[in-house]
């Protein structure tokens, strides 16, 4: 087994057990205590997993969140593929909403310059980003700006969306799973994703294969309401089957 395989192997063991150990690991994956050691190192630089005596446990159990700085420097090249994949799903014209995040924000640099749109974002940086594109109208939703995220959240980013109707939104998500649906740990930032989706007549979600398998404190949506789920090519085979099951539209960049 590579190292890469051994890693997404104790992820996946922690992500189902709720923990892994060192030693437990070591003697089922036939390696040194030390090389299991090198790999949560590994696996908590990538903001998977969080060290803690003897073993590791994964992020999402504690309720920990990544900034977007970190998030941003992981899995960039499965990011940029599930953005080129997503501009299939960019109307001629009209209106969109891009959820704050780093494959949505990968899907805003790949914006093509040739379709009148109307954007929605909650996020400053992708405003300023597309702003000064002549194509492009953006609107940029107020309120509180979430630290973690950089994305905005409560009443002022809410209120707008009520009045609102676009052609597609793309969303992205901490978490993904069959039973629980959408999830991410933060109820404000949920609730602007939940209005999100009800002002979208179709619904694209971004993710990278990390998050789907995994579930979060706040609940914003279910696989029912997703059109298309773009993600890349390291899905689990029997998490994908469960996704196709849902009959949500599956592609893999």
């Amino acid at each position: 087994m590579y190292a890469e395989e051994r890693q997404q192997e104790i992820l996946r063991r922690a992500r189902t057990d709720g923990r892994v150990d060192v030693m437990t690991l070591a003697e089922e994956l036939g390696v040194t205590a030390e090389t299991v050691r090198r790999d949560l190192t590994v696996l908590e630089r990538a903001g998977v997993l969080r060290r803690v005596h003897g073993g590791a446990i994964p992020i999402e159990r504690i309720g920990f969140e990544r900034a977007v700085a970190t998030r941003d420097t992981v899995l960039t090249a499965e990011k940029e593929r599930i953005a080129k994949a997503a501009l299939a799903e960019v109307p001629e014209a009209g209106a969109i909403i891009l959820d704050a995040g780093t494959t949505t924000a990968r899907l805003a640099q790949l914006l093509p310059a040739d379709r009148e749109l109307t954007v929605i974002v909650n996020s400053p940086a992708l405003a300023t980003l597309l702003g000064p594109r002549g194509n492009l109208t953006v609107l940029l939703l107020g309120g509180r700006v979430r630290g973690k995220t950089l994305a905005t959240v409560d009443d002022w980013a809410l209120r707008p969306l009520e009045d609102l109707y676009v052609d597609v939104a793309f969303m992205g998500t901490n978490g993904c799973t069959a039973e629980r649906g959408l999830t991410t740990p933060d109820q404000a930032e949920a609730a602007v994703k939940r209005a999100m989706i009800a002002a979208a007549r179709r619904v694209v979600l971004l993710t990278d294969h990390t998050k789907i398998g995994t579930d979060h404190m706040a609940r914003f949506g279910r696989l029912s309401d997703l059109d298309v789920l773009i993600t890349d090519t390291d899905l689990d085979p029997e998490l994908g089957a469960e996704l196709d099951a849902s009959g949500v539209r599956l592609v893999q960049a």
